[in-house]
């Protein structure tokens, strides 16, 4: 027998998600939606038809919203569903999701949002994080039904000065609560120094901050998609990242696995932002910025669309992170630069061939590239981050920003 759940956009009910009598995914417009002359698309890979989306296509979007690899593996057993169900996972956590998408199961009201907060003290955080790698996501605890992508462990959580609370029943959350992996020496200040190194040299990112419960630090990523109004009230932005724009399931979310390259990247800008001449140069820089840095983890789902009424916009940058400060990690790429896959191979001829690809001007491609090396060295002297491995880190950024001057003389 057929299951439904509804799927609203901030408070409208857009269309309905299927699990059909043949156990395949399948998505709707709700009819009352095609015919509203404001509505929009939930996803650029959805656009607005009447024809039924079969799960090759609505995949992409629906199960990017879930959580990935082996968090994604314990929340199916801490919920005891299976791990490949992402119509029973996104019953059962989406409430509070990325963007401004509610999923609610058929016969069931959307609730009426009086923003529920758990306030937490210090021991019941710790707590939290010390069960995360565990509980991803808090996921089977009563009252929260929150789905974020990605297979670090995080949360989502709201943030009023001091005080953390955990949102309950799909109340918006805040921010994005990263705490450390024993595992990656000084993660959360690798994140936090190059998000605000990202920040210093002009790039738009989410804005950050480290603090620590207990022994655990931790990151705090203030959510782009939420606004907070004069009277302190959360709202959702909706937004989608570049795979589930692309239609591209998270499993292949890199370039080697069939997922975007950056001349899809570039060509979804212009073909989905309202502003595209600026958002193709803020993306040119997040490019640059990744190469510099040192960050082989950029792939599809690390850049994101954010959708304001009928304007469409480059998202803030997030998740920037040196992976070659960490020397078990890998040496390519998620996309490659110019069909270069390493990025200590990266010749000026690699941005002549981006420039071609992304349909940029070559000269303004190759001035940008040391124009943006030396802003970033120079930089470095302004990041105050007080962690042991922040000048090992700043020390390399530089050394590879120098090499890329050299190159580009």
């Amino acid at each position: 027998m057929a299951k439904i759940l509804n799927v609203y956009l901030h408070y409208d009910r857009v269309g309905e998600l299927i699990m059909d009598d043949n156990g395949q995914m399948v998505f709707d417009y709700a009819d009352h939606w095609l015919n509203n002359p404001n509505a929009s698309p939930l996803s650029h890979s959805l656009p607005l038809q009447k024809e039924r989306f079969p799960r090759k296509i609505c995949r992409g979007f629906f199960a990017g919203i879930l959580p990935e690899e082996s968090k994604r593996e314990m929340v199916a057993r801490n919920l005891g569903i299976s791990k490949a169900n992402d119509f029973a996972m996104l019953e059962q956590i989406g409430g509070e999701c990325a963007g401004a998408v509610t999923f609610i199961p058929a016969g069931e009201a959307l609730p009426t949002y009086d923003f529920k907060y758990r306030p937490l003290t210090d021991s019941e955080l710790l707590h939290i994080l010390e069960l995360l790698p565990r509980q991803p996501l808090m996921a089977g605890e009563d009252g929260v039904r929150l789905s974020l992508a990605g297979a670090q462990d995080k949360i989502a959580v709201h943030v009023d000065g001091d005080k953390i609370s955990i949102p309950l029943g799909g109340t918006p959350s805040t921010h994005i609560l990263k705490p450390a992996i024993e595992r990656f020496e000084g993660l959360v200040f690798n994140e936090a120094f190059c998000m605000t190194l990202a920040a210093k040299v002009g790039l738009p990112v989410a804005k950050v901050e480290t603090r620590k419960v207990g022994d655990v630090d931790y990151l705090l990523v203030e959510r782009y998609d939420r606004h907070i109004d004069a009277e302190g009230t959360v709202h959702r932005l909706h937004q989608e990242d570049f795979c589930q724009a692309l239609g591209v399931a998270s499993e292949n979310k890199y370039q080697t696995e069939g997922g975007p390259n950056l001349k899809d990247c570039f060509a979804l800008i212009r073909a989905a932002s309202s502003r595209p001449v600026v958002d193709l140069a803020h993306l040119l820089d997040a490019v640059i910025f990744n190469l510099l840095v040192g960050n082989h983890d950029a792939h599809g789902k690390n850049f994101s669309l954010i959708y304001q009424g009928k304007n469409t916009r480059l998202a803030p940058l997030y998740d920037l992170v040196s992976t070659v400060y960490y020397p078990e990690l890998t040496k390519k790429m998620a996309m490659k630069i110019g069909k270069e896959p390493e990025s200590n191979k990266i010749m000026p001829e690699h941005f002549e061939r981006l420039a071609e690809d992304a349909g940029l001007a070559k000269p303004m491609v190759r001035k940008r590239v040391p124009e943006l090396a030396e802003k970033t060295r120079v930089q470095l002297e302004n990041i105050d981050i007080d962690h042991p491995m922040t000048d090992k880190l700043a020390d390399m950024i530089a050394a590879r920003c120098e090499l890329v001057l050299d190159r580009f003389r």
